[in-house]
């Protein structure tokens, strides 16, 4: 019931604000603070916030109560199409994560597109991943983490650590990645099942907002035909709802086809980065608990081996 109401209010409000709002002709700043303010919401009892910066990438160190002695940690890439979001809009959410997976969260404030165009974002990730291993902590006991265009930066960090020869992280999370940056399904499933939440060309136009100069086919932006070998185990999750489901469906059978593991999870009646909706709506706490359970049995099991 929960769910149905909020894909009807999404799809009275907030799609038609998306439709109507563009970050290329609103002023951007009045765009950015309205997400902020919803993100003002009190924390989970107990929660402890401490600014950091890792590596000179400022951000939030977010730790759940009962987690501050975990040895391992959690480095979560907000969402927000590239464009808006930052720790503000994301801090109930990481909250959260970490009383699931028992694990401090590193809630990285990245350099946000148009202002700071790709490769900027990608760099703050690996910057700040190349922080947590430098300041002691084993990669098998590092989660990278990431929501929308988070998920993008998730996926393209993991190619970046590959690439540079670093040790990998024990397990990655997407959730509702935004993965294909043309969007070049999007239009099509939009007019098949209208998505409650994501106008199809604003998702593109953030895309390209991220690129700036750089084509999209660059091997950085172009993160479902990386390299995906060495990879992780993968958990990702999505609600059936989004126009962006095949950009999962389709990292999924990437990383599969590469040897890896992903645990592709499509949640019905479920809309753009539902698990934010915690913990009114139930299948967004059901999602969280389950990330929980995939980062301890994933982080576990390679710390044993």
């Amino acid at each position: 019931m929960a769910s149905r109401l909020l894909v009807r209010l999404m799809i009275s409000s907030l799609r038609v604000l998306g439709g109507v709002v563009r970050p290329g002709t609103t002023p951007l700043r009045i765009v950015r603070e309205a997400f902020d303010a919803v993100g003002r919401t009190p924390l989970p009892l107990g929660t402890k916030i401490r600014n950091v910066t890792a590596g000179g990438v400022p951000g939030l160190w977010v730790t759940a109560k009962g987690t501050s002695e975990s040895p391992g940690v959690l480095l979560y890439l907000h969402g927000g199409g590239f464009v808006c979001g930052s720790p503000k809009t994301h801090r109930q959410l990481a909250a959260r994560i970490s009383a699931s997976t028992g694990l401090p969260v590193l809630l990285l404030d990245y350099r946000l597109a148009p202002e700071f165009p790709f490769p900027a974002a990608a760099e703050d990730a690996l910057t700040a991943y190349r922080w947590l291993l430098a300041d002691g902590y084993s990669p098998e006991q590092i989660v990278v983490a990431g929501d929308s265009a988070g998920g993008h930066l998730t996926a393209c960090l993991l190619a970046d650590i590959a690439a540079d020869g670093l040790p990998m992280p024990g397990a990655a999370v997407m959730l509702s990645p935004f993965l294909d940056l043309t969007g070049s399904e999007l239009a099509t499933r939009d007019a098949s099942v209208r998505d409650p939440f994501v106008p199809p060309d604003y998702a593109v136009w953030c895309g390209k907002a991220y690129a700036g100069e750089t084509l999209l086919t660059h091997h950085r932006l172009d993160v479902l035909k990386v390299r995906k070998h060495g990879w992780p185990p993968v958990l990702i999750q999505v609600g059936d709802t989004e126009c962006l489901l095949g950009d999962s469906e389709r990292m999924a059978a990437s990383i599969e086809r590469s040897g890896g593991y992903c645990e592709l999870q499509v949640w019905p009646g479920q809309v753009h980065v539902f698990h934010w909706f915690a913990p009114l709506l139930p299948e967004a706490n059901a999602a969280i608990k389950h990330i929980g359970s995939f980062v301890r049995e994933v982080t576990e099991n390679s710390a044993a081996a």
